[in-house]
Order: C-alpha cells, then sequence, then structure tokens
C-alpha cells in the first residue's frame, strides 16, 4: 500500500476509511473507557499521596494524568451517548424513512416552525455523525493541551529554581538573563493564550504578526504543538469544529465550577477539622485509615480507645519534618540538597568507598534522630511523657517515626495526647503545639 498523500490511491483509501471510522471510535471508546475508570482511582490515591508526602515532582505528574484521565472519560461517555442516539437514528430512519410533516396534520403555523428547525430527518443523522466525529478527536486533542500548559509550568519552575535562585551562577547570569527570561516567558504566554482563544487573531494582522511569531516559535517547542499542530488548524478552518470548541469551552468552566461546590448541612459543624478536646478527625486513629486514599495526620495512635498499658504513636514522614530539623540543627544541613528526582543507578570504583560512605550516613542518621527527638515531645492532659522515636514504617508503607508512652498510671476516661514541637526563633526556643488528639484509656481486665 503506498502512502504518497498525493496519489488518488491513498485518498480513496482515507475515503473509505472515513466512511468505517464510527466502528473503530465505538470500540476504541469502549475500551478506553473501561481502562480509564479501572485506573481513575488509583490515580487520585497516588496524587493525593504525593501531596501528603509533599513531593512535588510526582504530584506534577499524577495531577496531569489525573485532569487528562477525567477529560477523556466525560468526553468519550458524551460520543458514547451522541454515538448511540446516531446509530438509533439510522435504525428509525430504516423503519420510517424521512419526516413527512403532513401526515402530521398540524396547522400551519406549527408545521412551517418544524420545517424551519428540523429540515429533514437526514439532516438531524448528519449532524449527528459531525458532532460525534469531531468530539473523538478533540477529547484527545485536550490532552495535549493539558500537556502544553504543564510543560510551559514545568519551564518557568525550573527557571527560577535553577537560574534565578541558583547562587552558583555569576549574578548577571542568574538575575540578568534569569529575569529577562521569565519576563519574556510571562507576557508570551500570555500572549498564546490570547491567540488561542481569540483562534489565531494575533496571526492575521501584518505587523502584529512580525512581533507575535518569533513568541509563537518558541512557545511551539516548549508546548509540544508540533505533535498536534496538523489538528489544531483543521479544527480552525472549519466552522463546525469552531463552534463545537465554543460550545464544549462553557461546559467545561460549569463542570469546574460544580466540581467545587459541596452542601453545608451545619452552621457550626465541619468534618474536616483537625483534631482537637472536641472533634476527633480520622485522619489521627490507625483503625479508622481502612481506605487507599486515607492519609495519616502528623500524628496517629491506633485507636480512639486505648485498652493496653502503652500507647503507640506514628509520627509519617514528610519534607517539611526534614526542613524543621535544619532549621533547628543547621549542621545537619547538606552542602548539596539530594533531595527530589534522582537515578536509582550508582557507580563506585571502590567498596571501601562504599563502607566508608555508608558508616558516615549512618553517624549522621544518628544525628538526625537525636535532633528530632529534641525538637518533638507528647503531653498527655498535663503531663510529660518520656518518648524515644525510631524510624520505621507503618501498615501502608509510609515513612516515619515511631515511639510507645506509658500510660499505666493514667486514669480512666477521656485525656488528651499533645504533640510538642522546638523551634528557633532569633537566639531563642518555643515550644508550639503541633497536633492534638482525644482518646479514652481503660484497662484491659481479662
Amino acid at each position: 500500500m503506498s502512502n504518497d498523500y498525493k496519489s488518488p490511491a491513498f485518498k480513496k483509501l482515507l475515503d473509505s476509511l472515513q466512511q468505517q471510522s464510527w466502528e473503530l471510535e465505538l470500540i476504541i471508546s469502549g475500551f478506553a473507557i473501561f481502562g480509564l475508570f479501572t485506573a481513575y482511582e488509583p490515580l487520585k490515591v497516588e496524587m493525593v499521596n504525593a501531596q501528603n508526602n509533599e513531593q512535588i515532582y510526582r504530584f506534577v505528574i499524577y495531577l496531569v494524568v489525573y485532569v487528562a484521565c477525567s477529560i477523556l472519560i466525560f468526553n468519550l461517555l458524551l460520543h458514547v451517548v451522541l454515538r448511540g442516539l446516531w446509530i438509533g437514528a439510522l435504525g428509525l430512519r430504516y423503519v420510517s424513512g424521512d419526516i413527512e410533516f403532513e401526515n402530521l396534520r398540524y396547522s400551519e403555523s406549527f408545521k412551517k416552525y418544524l420545517k424551519k428547525r428540523i429540515v429533514s430527518f437526514d439532516r438531524y443523522i448528519a449532524n449527528l455523525e459531525n458532532y460525534c466525529s469531531v468530539l473523538f478527536a478533540i477529547s484527545f486533542l485536550l490532552i495535549f493541551y493539558v500537556l502544553a500548559f504543564t510543560m510551559v509550568m514545568i519551564t518557568i519552575v525550573l527557571l527560577a529554581n535553577y537560574v534565578i535562585d541558583n547562587d552558583d551562577l555569576p549574578g548577571w547570569l542568574s538575575q540578568g538573563v534569569g529575569t529577562v527570561l521569565m519576563v519574556f516567558l510571562a507576557f508570551g504566554m500570555f500572549f498564546v493564550f490570547f491567540d488561542f482563544i481569540t483562534q489565531g487573531l494575533l496571526k492575521r494582522n501584518k505587523w502584529v504578526s512580525r512581533f507575535y511569531f518569533p513568541i509563537y516559535w518558541v512557545f511551539s517547542f516548549l508546548t509540544l504543538s508540533f505533535l498536534y499542530r496538523p489538528l489544531v488548524y483543521n479544527f480552525l478552518d472549519n466552522k463546525f469544529g469552531k463552534r463545537l470548541i465554543l460550545l464544549l469551552t462553557p461546559i467545561y468552566i460549569l463542570i469546574l465550577f460544580l466540581t467545587g461546590i459541596e452542601y453545608r448541612n451545619s452552621n457550626y459543624l465541619e468534618d474536616d477539622r483537625n483534631s482537637s478536646s472536641i472533634f476527633a478527625n480520622k485522619e489521627n486513629y490507625m483503625d479508622m485509615l481502612v481506605k487507599d486514599s486515607d492519609y495519616p495526620g502528623e500524628a496517629v495512635i491506633p485507636s480512639k480507645v486505648i485498652t493496653t498499658p502503652y500507647l503507640q504513636v506514628f509520627m509519617p514522614f514528610s519534607e517539611s519534618i526534614e526542613e524543621r530539623i535544619f532549621a533547628y540543627n543547621d549542621s545537619l544541613k547538606p552542602q548539596k540538597d539530594r533531595r527530589g528526582l534522582s537515578s536509582s543507578l550508582k557507580f563506585s570504583t571502590s567498596w571501601s568507598d562504599k563502607v566508608t560512605t555508608t558508616r558516615q550516613k549512618d553517624s549522621i542518621r544518628k544525628k538526625y534522630l537525636e535532633t528530632f527527638n529534641t525538637i518533638y515531645s507528647f503531653e498527655i492532659d498535663s503531663l510529660k511523657m518520656d518518648s524515644e522515636f525510631i524510624i520505621t514504617t507503618d501498615n501502608k508503607d509510609h515513612l516515619g517515626f515511631e515511639t510507645f508512652l506509658n500510660v499505666e498510671a493514667l486514669g480512666e476516661g477521656k485525656h488528651m495526647l499533645r504533640l510538642k514541637r522546638k523551634r528557633r526563633e532569633d537566639s531563642t526556643v518555643v515550644e508550639v503545639t503541633q497536633e492534638s488528639i482525644p482518646f479514652w484509656y481503660f484497662r484491659h481486665t481479662p
């Protein structure tokens, strides 16, 4: 088969394929919807976990995939519904043919109005066919738009972190060149977005287009538009495609608005408050974290009711904890921060180097944990509790710190566990309450 797009045989093949494209559309939509619904909840869980762990790179990746998944689910479901309506209309046409307005015996005014609005049943089927085909194509085009926006945001963040805020670069490069590039990206992003929503207004005027072309050329690489540019302009040169884009835009805005609406059934009570003496949030109790999407709070105990003479406390690790440790003991802060993305492939020329590095890390980890134990402490009611944390993982493989408090001397009934944290303010050290968790203690009698 020849792939010469100019040959009559290839054009004939494309004409034949587009006549049968609805079958491929339905097959792809069916498999895609099944796969997307299967992946939707795990993606949401991973996105929330990355956010709670303050892993910004993983969060951005999962957020982009999650948004793309949501767009595809909505568009493909709408496509399947419209295709079903189109197939039903075809079946009805086979049985009933076109609309015979004379047989309806309506008044002349109604008959004239309906003929003007409907025209013919074949036109209705043709419009459904156009909507289905364009909607299927635009579903995947929107994914590229999400990817384009993400690439621009990543470029801005990388420029800010690795150029403007990089102390290792000379000032003329970090502040001079970096600032100019940031201004160019900011204004360029505005012009590209304006050109997008006006469907190419900046490309029409001869003098404006000369000014806009360098910006367009740079952003064509940043947004990866060379991958989907023919699809975009095929939409823009068709009035029907333009109308559908204008129709879908307010629908997406409405969906975004509706997802932020919530119903309140009380003026004073809320279900997402932090734990306190009058409220118990499930994020602080291990036995209530039953879903994969449930993430522990800053401190977690086994249950609201404690029947053992000891109280287990787990604190999940986050980057904010490490920042607090560095702020309290700046000698632990490394010269080169190794957090963020890195390769798992490591090369070393000497086994002794590995042993020496491991010993150094173990020594630093001990100081790290000692500083952590110095910063964090506990009170139950007004009683200071002895605690010594170790590094561990919980039953969901969350890395964190764990300790056990002796509660045998407590009286039975309600108590308040308070997590205290020390922080440096200028030359003084102050202690603040980081978390408050209510629980009930009852001695277990066999």
